[in-house]
């Protein structure tokens, strides 16, 4: 994640980070990303039933039962075994997480051990009792997709009505007094509503949204050639950038992110340069904090039959499965050598990544975006859109 608010409007300082050690257990929710020991937060998808049809589904779901997901039981293990370890965050996800009825409780013995609980929904299976639960519970937050405006949100959900469910379900959070926030998946065919987005967020007092770039992974797959121009991802990035210092100008500052595509951080250090020096000093040094992309390493992903994998995204690389190990020993064996490159991929990438300027900040961008279009993970993301003589150490 890079934190537009954080980062290029000033919201978070170097000493923000640094009084709380740096440390995953110490730091508060938003501040995470810039943690030292890097603890993974867990995604854990645990259903892969939904009840859309969402053009661009990493997991390419459907609405029909699975065979084989983790029972309660076995989601407590898992629980526990990740609070012992010490990650920080569980992410309820999916599928439809709401679908699974023993949500309520899974999240309620998660925060009883000491996690912060966060959930991933479309948002339409959210009623008033709902959000009343999640709020007793204790919920760290809930995030809510949301692809468009109406008709942009409908068509990529496959469900008429869908987008009037999710902006039901984010003002029932809201009056429920639940941290609620958009995520946002973007491509050439929603890109324009952006404006409106924002126009949204402040109509609606949503305090927090995140923009996530295209990985092309389950039904994503097929969006590939409809994903950025390199000229569009930094149209983006401008985009974004100005609509959030607007906020923050007029005394309504919201929480903005990008999330996977980490060449946004040179992108916005790059700026600040032009516009104001001194505050990119600070923002290089919450970057090197950051680290860039953490797959294998400080994001991790549980699937609904127990399988372990590097993130949400990576379904066909396997490390295991929390049925037959801890996930703890899992993400610990020296003996994956894919898992141990993971960890360190600097003396494993290949082409532009490997002398690139800006690896210590963006740790290699996606391997599983590398992956799918040339077949090499180590190959560089195609979805860098910094230029050659942006990354080149001669400057």
């Amino acid at each position: 994640m890079i934190g537009i608010s954080k980062l290029y409007c000033g919201a978070v300082e170097a000493g923000d980070v640094l009084r709380y050690g740096r440390h995953s257990a110490k730091l508060p929710s938003h501040l995470l990303q810039f943690s030292a020991d890097k603890k993974p937060v867990v995604v854990w998808n645990m259903t892969r039933r939904c009840n859309l049809r969402c053009i661009h589904c990493y997991s390419s779901s459907r609405n029909v039962p699975y065979r084989g997901e983790l029972t309660t039981e076995e989601g407590k293990r898992l629980i526990a075994d990740l609070a012992a370890f010490g990650s920080p965050v569980i992410l309820f996800s999916g599928g439809e997480p709401l679908i699974r009825k023993d949500l309520p409780e899974l999240a309620q013995f998660a925060v009883e051990k000491g996690m912060r609980a966060v959930i991933s929904t479309n948002g339409t299976l959210i009623t008033r009792w709902t959000a009343a639960e999640f709020k007793k519970i204790g919920l760290s937050y809930v995030g809510i997709s949301l692809d468009g405006l109406e008709e942009t949100h409908d068509r990529f959900r496959g469900v008429p009505g869908a987008f009037r469910r999710t902006i039901r379900a984010i003002r029932l959070c809201r009056e429920a007094g639940i941290k609620v926030g958009v995520r946002f998946t973007v491509n050439r065919h929603n890109v324009g509503d952006i404006p409106a987005i924002f126009d949204l967020l402040e109509a609606e007092d949503i305090p927090r949204c995140c923009f996530y770039h295209l990985v092309y992974s389950g039904r994503g797959s097929a969006l590939r050639e409809e994903d950025l121009t390199h000229a569009g991802s930094r149209g983006l990035l401008n985009l974004i950038m100005n609509r959030t210092k607007d906020l923050f100008d007029r005394g309504k500052p919201k929480e903005i992110l990008t999330v996977d595509n980490h060449a946004d951080g040179p992108y916005i250090y790059l700026r600040l340069l032009r516009e104001d020096p001194k505050r990119a000093a600070e923002v290089l040094e919450l970057l090197k904090m950051n680290e860039g992309n953490s797959s294998g390493h400080g994001i991790g992903c549980v699937s609904w039959d127990g399988t372990v994998h590097p993130d949400q995204f990576w379904r066909n690389i396997a490390l295991g499965n929390v049925r037959e190990r801890p996930f703890g020993e899992i993400w610990t064996d020296a003996g994956n050598e894919l898992l141990m490159k993971l960890k360190d991929k600097r003396p494993h990438l290949t082409g532009r990544c490997r002398t690139c300027r800006w690896l210590d900040v963006c740790g290699g961008n996606f391997r599983a975006r590398a992956e799918s279009v040339t077949g090499d993970i180590w190959a560089p993301d195609p979805a860098c859109y910094l230029t050659d003589e942006e990354i080149s150490k001669g400057e």
